[in-house]
Parts: C-alpha cells; structure tokens; sequence
C-alpha cells in the first residue's frame, strides 16, 4: 500500500470515513501517520470546544470571585477549589460513574404547554462527556489567572472611566475586559496549551469512543501493541502535538501584540562582545 493509498484509506478514519478495519499486517509508516493524524482531530476537537466554552465561563467565574456579595462569590470560590484542588484524571472517572448512574432514558420536563425530553445516552460518550470534564477542569484554572488578572487592574484606570462618565458595561468592555485580557493573557495561553496536552488523558479515562471515533493516543498505543515497537507511533502523535502547540503559541503570540499594540516597546539590548571581554 501506497502512502497515497494510506491517506485515502485511513487520514479521515477517526470521522467515521475510510477503512472500517484497522491494518493488522505489512503496517506501513505512512499507515501510523496518517491513522494517528486522523485521531489528532479529536483532540483538537476536544481542546477548542473546552478553551472556547471555558474562556466565557472562566470570565464569569472570574467576575464572581471579585463581587462582594458572598451569594456569588462562595459558591465561584469553591468550585474554583474542588477543580483545582482534585487531578483531572479523578475528574474523568468521577464524572463517568456519575454519567452512567443517569438514566440513559433521559429526562421529561414539562413546561405546561409543552414538553421537553433530554437524552443523556450522549453524556457517557468520550466526544461530550470528556469534553464537559475539560471545560470544567480549564474554567477554574482560567478563572484563577482571570481573577488575579481583574485584581491587579490599576485603580487609576478605573477612577479614570469613572471620571470620564462611562457606564457600567462601557467601562467593562473599554477597560475592564481589555486590560484582564492583556495581564492574564501569558498565563491564560500556558493553561491553552496545558489543556491541549491534557486531553491525551482521554484515552485513559473511562469515556468510550463513538463509533470509530478515536484520539490520537488509541491509535499510537494500537501501533505499539500490534508493531511491538513503541518507537515509531509514540515519537509521531509527540510531533503531532509538538506541532499543534506551536500552532496554539503562535496564534496566542498574535493575539498578545494585538493586546499590547498600544504597549511602547521595550529596547533592545545590544550584546557587545569586546565590552563584555574587557569587564
């Protein structure tokens, strides 16, 4: 089999398109890339969906935090806690046992006029219930870079807004939101790529894949069983996130100088090799 013929048969396999049957001999090289490259797109999928869902929640998370009423704050404070404070891999099981004990049948509720029905067969399937466990898991730690970011605004700044007559959401998009965004945006962009590496951990947890829908990691583990070298699809789903996490470095350092674009830069210092010789 060509390499040609391996991209055709198995780089979309993990979407449900392509061979049904894993290859059982004459594994190929490009067979390993192209299968643990079809699988990458779940953890992509998985990252994205939680970074995207856990950047608004951490935000609010955030707002909670530093509110004074306690009714916000509390239960902001302890969430925050239990994520932090538990291993995600905990969080995986935890949540499975907790989605199997659910009646697969799902809920009716009734709103008088009508009727709705909710399924929660879905919930014990790796692509919803692993990623309910990352957004939840990245929303508290995003939500403790956010708040430590909302604290260390300059109150000049906000006296300013309030000096100037802006409004309550005025002053939190022009000001508030803008100025969290740029303190906490180094650490909110290692938490990107911390959740990214995390969701390897999928493989592991207990949520089955749907279908053929597999990661990354099925299918370099299926290689190192049926090769019995682990030396090939290991070091190849590590350049896949190599690669995927200098994607996610790049498009945060994009972000950060459109961030700092009013931001003076700093000098630039010039090495001298004679001075630095003659000291």
């Amino acid at each position: 089999m060509t390499c040609a013929d391996s991209f055709s048969a198995y780089a979309f396999r993990a979407l449900g398109y392509g061979e049904r049957l894993l290859p059982r001999s004459d594994i190929t090289l490009c067979d390993q890339i192209f299968l643990i490259g079809s699988g990458m797109m779940w953890n992509v999928y998985f990252a994205l969906i939680a970074i995207v869902f856990g950047f608004v929640f951490a935000t609010a998370l955030a707002y909670a935090r530093v509110n004074a009423s306690p009714i916000l704050r509390w239960p902001a404070d302890a969430f925050v806690f239990i994520f932090r404070g538990s291993p995600l891999f905990i969080q995986f099981f935890f949540a499975y046992e907790l989605f199997v004990q659910i009646p697969r049948s799902g809920f009716e509720i009734s709103l008088g006029f009508m009727t709705i029905s909710a399924s929660t067969s879905w919930l014990t399937k790796a692509w919803l219930g692993a990623t309910i466990v990352l957004f939840l898991n990245t929303s508290a730690y995003s939500a403790e870079i956010f708040t430590g970011a909302l604290r260390s605004i300059p109150k000049g700044d906000m006296e300013a807004a309030d000096a100037y007559g802006m409004s309550g959401f005025s002053k939190f998009r022009r000001i508030v939101f803008p100025t969290m965004l740029r303190l906490a945006w180094p650490s909110y962009s290692n938490e990107a790529i911390f959740l990214f590496h995390s969701t390897a951990l999928v493989f592991f947890s207990g949520f089955p894949a749907w279908r053929r829908e597999a990661d990354g990691l099925y299918y370099a583990s299926y290689f190192a069983e049926s090769t019995f070298n682990p030396f090939i699809p290991y070091p190849i789903i590590a350049v896949y996130f190599i690669f995927f996490t200098l994607l996610i470095v790049g498009f945060f350092g994009l972000v950060s100088k459109r961030l700092n674009k009013h931001m003076a830069e700093p000098p630039k210092v010039k090495f001298k090799l004679g001075a630095m010789l003659t000291r």
